[in-house]
Order: structure tokens, then sequence, then C-alpha cells
């Protein structure tokens, strides 16, 4: 199974002045993940489907990366603050059988990634890293490769 671990878009307002868990995407932000997620398009990544933070900044990432790639979304609450190896296999149990996008947020993709692979990443805002994984029990992990956005922009 291939996992792939997309971190939200940009979403830094230097005068936002509500909650935090409300920040959405900027411009800039959405128009980068657009661009992020033709790439993966044209690297013909197929996860079955794409589960998200309910967070607005992951969600509204998650809408554009699966429109870019056809595949269907949803929400789930693991995924936001706190997401660990645990919820994630308890993900993987929700669906079986396919490839998965997981989108969310730091720091908590990159203690999930080096929990699966013993490998120590940062994902910067945008950023992708695909873990392959065997078995039900995800236990471990390959990292076969992370791109920061800079490169998926090019």
């Amino acid at each position: 199974m291939k996992l792939y671990f997309l971190r939200h878009g940009k979403a830094d307002w230097p005068e936002w002045n509500k909650p935090d868990d409300e920040r959405p995407l900027t411009k800039e932000g959405k128009r980068e993940m657009r661009q992020i997620g033709e790439f993966l398009r044209e690297l013909k990544v197929s996860p079955a489907v794409s589960v998200s933070s309910p967070l607005p900044r992951a969600l509204q990432t998650a809408e554009i990366a699966a429109e870019a790639l056809r595949i269907d979304l949803r929400e789930d609450a693991a995924v936001g603050k706190g997401f660990d190896a645990t919820k994630l296999r308890g993900l993987i149990k929700r669906d079986p059988g396919g490839d998965l996008m997981i989108v969310g947020h730091e720091p908590d993709f990159s203690t999930v990634i080096e929990a699966l692979t013993g490998g120590r990443v940062k994902l910067r805002k945008g950023g992708v890293a695909r873990v392959d994984v065997e078995g039900e029990r995800v236990t471990s992990g390959c990292l076969a490769w992370l791109i920061p956005p800079k490169v998926a922009r090019a």
C-alpha cells in the first residue's frame, strides 16, 4: 500500500485575529495547491481515496488535490491535531484495499513518517511524501519519496 502524506498549503494570514483552527488557504496557497495537484497527476499518483483533517486549510487543500486526481474525498477528525501512527492504522482499517492520500498538518506528519520509516523528515507546506507499507498492521514502511513544494511547482 502507498500512503501519500500531503501537508496543507499556505495559510499564513499576518493579521489573522480568529482562532488558528479556522485559517483558510491564502490565494497563493490555493494557486500553489492547484500546481501541486497537477504535478501529482502527472506523476500518476492514484490513491483510492483522500482523507483530510477537518481544519479549513487542510480540507481546501484536499479538495483541490482530489479534484486534480479525480478521487473521492472524506473528512476525518483523526487526521486533525494529534494525528499519530495509531490513528493512521484506524484510517487504513476504514479504507482498506487501496492506496491512501492523507491531508493534514505538521508536526504530526513528520512524527508519523519517522515512526513508520525511522527517517527524520520535515514536510513543508504543500509538500508531499510517499511511504510504502505492507500488511494490515502498518508497523513499518519505506520512504519512497519526499517532494518539497518548490519542486512540484517547477
